[in-house]
């Protein structure tokens, strides 16, 4: 004769999942950061035009931590090169830089964007953006200045904003 087993087995009450799936969309749409958005006029400003054109001149220069001359630059670097070409004083670090520079709902060529590439939520990467969804940006030890898209996704997981520092 089969063992019965003295185990108990319930079967949990069928609770309807839709309103945890709603919870978990409405959690996630909340933790959602800061659309990257652009516009792509074609309305430069001369200091717009100095920056880009300042920016695209540093394309290939290495990457070195703290670096703001054309024998090295890191990301903020990059940012003061371009910008002091068009007579534009701006912040050192990239934190600084998000933290002080006045922000915009859309970027346009020759405007700033920050993102927390270090995972803590503030400013630790800037590109300057090109248009035509893409940036020039000092990416990183071993690496050189660079354009990608800011459609990317990671990219866009990690932009907290945009800044216009020139007119």
């Amino acid at each position: 004769m089969p063992r019965r087993s003295t185990y108990l087995h319930r079967s949990a009450p069928h609770l309807p999942r839709w309103p945890l799936a709603l919870l978990l969309l409405l959690w996630l749409a909340g933790c959602a950061g800061p659309d990257l958005a652009t516009r792509d006029d074609g309305n430069l400003s001369m200091e717009r035009a100095m920056i880009l054109s300042e920016a695209r001149q540093a394309l290939g220069t290495p990457y070195r931590f703290g670096g703001d001359t054309p024998r090295g630059l890191d990301c903020s670097g990059l940012v003061q090169l371009a910008y002091a070409r068009a007579g534009i004083s701006v912040p050192r670090t990239s934190r600084r830089q998000f933290e002080t520079l006045p922000p915009i709902d859309e970027a346009r060529p020759g405007d700033l964007l920050f993102f927390d590439t270090a995972g803590d939520g503030n400013a630790s990467h800037v590109g300057i953006y090109l248009g035509h969804d893409q940036m020039i940006h000092a990416p990183g030890r071993g690496r050189r200045v660079t354009t990608t898209p800011v459609g990317l996704e990671y990219w866009q997981k990690r932009y907290l904003g945009a800044a216009a520092p020139a007119p």
